[in-house]
């Protein structure tokens, strides 16, 4: 049997069409001659539509000169690669690539530069889950350490004080032990919520919807002039397996951030979707329910935004630093995660919720 050879360049098209990696060649004259099919998924466009364009047209990127870049490496021919830069697909929907630029020359042709784009949003946000689940699980095992050894003498401070207060003969002496007495209750109350609840989740079907309705009901009560909640939810999203108390106290503590940083004249939305093949730590889930808490407020403190799942730590004055820690701690109760994206004028707390159970 004897098998024919391929031609070459059908050969490097079909090699080119099948790559995962977006690969885009320009002329010397920096116009779009090839792009691959991982290419028009990355920038959600069709070749036709883009063939001919200039480099600047296709390659949108805030933070990096495109034509100065391109044109500086034709006329060096040396490669180089661009980390992390953000590109803008159609849409306007910002996308983080790492991205390697080859200029080519032939003795026969004209100069012509090949760049290969490698899509790193999902490694990113991996990488980002991992910091914040390791993160979460040292906190929580600093504070179970720090509750034990805070709990025994509070428990022995606040039964030596009833004792004194049984014991003195004057009655107006008893103001102090009370004193003593109610301050040790509140810091117990104070260690209890840091630890969180001590019972097991009890999980039942719930529909996710119900529980922001809910927590939207609260709010709304609890600031009755403001600020405004809209809804943009996803009628399909099915039934969840979850504690239902607990993710309402987690979504609350959301809720509650988000109202007051938004003032009484600003805006809360609440928000889910659906997200197919989606990871949270190191396990990927066929279903998960993505629900975004947002609100047009002045944005988490640069200073913190790394630390404000600590417990603690707080932006707003008065605050305890214990509502996101808590909520983090219920929502990995359930599998799932708390994401923040902060910025003046828009901070979003996204939580992730697996819809499947380990008996689907």
């Amino acid at each position: 049997m004897t098998i024919e050879p391929v031609a070459k360049p059908a050969l490097e098209r079909k090699i080119l069409d099948h790559l995962t990696t977006a690969v885009i060649l320009f002329d010397h004259s920096l116009r779009l001659l090839y792009l691959n099919p991982a290419a028009e998924m990355l920038f959600e466009i069709s070749a036709r539509h883009l063939l001919g364009q200039h480099a600047k047209t296709l390659l949108q990127c805030p933070d990096v000169q495109v034509e100065e870049r391109l044109s500086a490496a034709l006329q060096s021919q040396y490669p180089f690669t661009e980390r992390e830069m953000n590109i803008l697909a159609a849409g306007g929907r910002t996308k983080t690539v790492s991205c390697t630029v080859q200029p080519l020359h032939h003795s026969e042709a004209e100069q012509e530069v090949l760049i290969e784009l490698v899509q790193v949003d999902r490694q990113l946000r991996i990488t980002r889950e991992e910091q914040l689940l390791s993160q979460h699980q040292v906190a929580q095992a600093l504070i179970r350490g720090l509750a034990h050894e805070i709990k025994n003498p509070l428990g022995g401070l606040r039964g030596a004080a009833q004792l004194l207060e049984h014991e003195l003969p004057d009655p107006s002496l008893r103001e102090y032990t009370r004193i003593i007495i109610d301050e040790a209750d509140r810091l117990q109350e104070l260690v209890n919520r840091m630890i969180g609840p001590s019972r097991l989740p009890r999980p039942s079907r719930v529909n996710i919807h119900h529980i922001l309705e809910h927590v939207r009901c609260l709010i709304l009560a609890e600031s009755p002039s403001g600020p405004r909640v809209h809804r943009d939810y996803d009628p399909s999203i099915p039934d969840l397996m979850a504690d239902s108390d607990r993710l309402i106290q987690a979504f609350l503590n959301l809720a509650r951030n988000a109202a007051a940083a938004a003032g009484v004249h600003g805006q809360v939305e609440l928000r889910t979707r659906v997200l197919r093949q989606l990871t949270i730590g190191n396990r990927r889930h066929r279903l998960v329910v993505q629900a975004q808490i947002s609100d047009d407020g002045p944005g988490v403190p640069p200073d913190i935004e790394d630390r404000i799942f600590f417990p603690l730590v707080s932006g707003r004055q008065g605050g305890t630093g214990l509502g996101l820690p808590i909520a983090q701690e219920l929502i990995s109760q359930h599998g799932g995660l708390i994401e923040c994206e902060s910025r003046p004028g828009e901070t979003k707390f996204i939580v992730y919720l697996p819809l499947e159970t380990d008996h689907d």
